[in-house]
């Protein structure tokens, strides 16, 4: 009669009994063996499996956000197209920016000012710039993060479009030496992101 031990087959009482015990203990451990590496290949294609998966919500999230991105921008270009073009002729004389009435960013290595002049309340002449109707009372200044500058220039009264749509841009004057690097590409950053917006850009001074 022959007995199995772990894939061959020997004869019944052939072996001593200590080599029994050895075969027996044998052929468990590559069962174990057997049995680990399943669980260790099915671990790997589960966390392989999930990878995929979590590139794939990734990608597809990234284009949503993209898309979402997109729409707001379009809304923002609408918005900013219900103010006319500019008029050069307006502002080609203005050489100093003190004297510029329309949006004015001053752009730093972290922040962008944005100053502004709102529209006067009452349309007459008489008494306009004098201490009853002062033009630095209409005058604002918002510090914003780079990230809010378009919303920011959405939310710009029509009124203070004055020109039309065109919005001058200077670095900073209070910049350090060693940040001047990082200003000049903030304010191309922000000229790149009024070109997206349909606004006009006059650097300042002009280059």
């Amino acid at each position: 009669m022959l007995k199995p031990t772990c894939g061959r087959f020997t004869a019944l009482g052939a072996l001593p009994a200590i080599l029994n015990g050895v075969t027996l203990r044998t052929c468990v451990r590559f069962s174990l063996f057997l049995a680990l590496f399943s669980t260790l290949e099915i671990a790997a294609c589960r966390k392989e499996e999930q990878a995929v998966v979590g590139v794939a919500q990734n990608a597809a999230k990234a284009e949503h956000q993209a898309q979402a991105t997109a729409t707001e921008r379009d809304n923002q270009r609408a918005q900013l197209e219900q103010i006319p073009l500019p008029t050069k002729s307006l502002y080609i004389d203005i050489h100093d920016a003190s004297a510029w009435a329309n949006p004015f960013l001053s752009v730093g290595p972290e922040t962008i000012a944005l100053r502004i002049l709102l529209p006067d309340a009452n349309p007459g002449a008489a008494g306009q710039g004098t201490m009853l109707r002062p033009t630095a009372a209409r005058r604002q200044e918002l510090v914003l993060r780079p990230a809010d500058l378009a919303k920011a220039i959405v939310a710009i009264p029509p009124g203070a479009w004055r020109y039309g749509r065109v919005i001058a841009v200077a670095e900073s004057p209070t910049a350090a030496a060693k940040d001047r690097p990082k200003v000049r590409r903030n304010v191309e950053a922000a000229i790149q992101q009024l070109n997206d917006l349909g606004v006009v850009v006059q650097e300042w001074p002009a280059r």
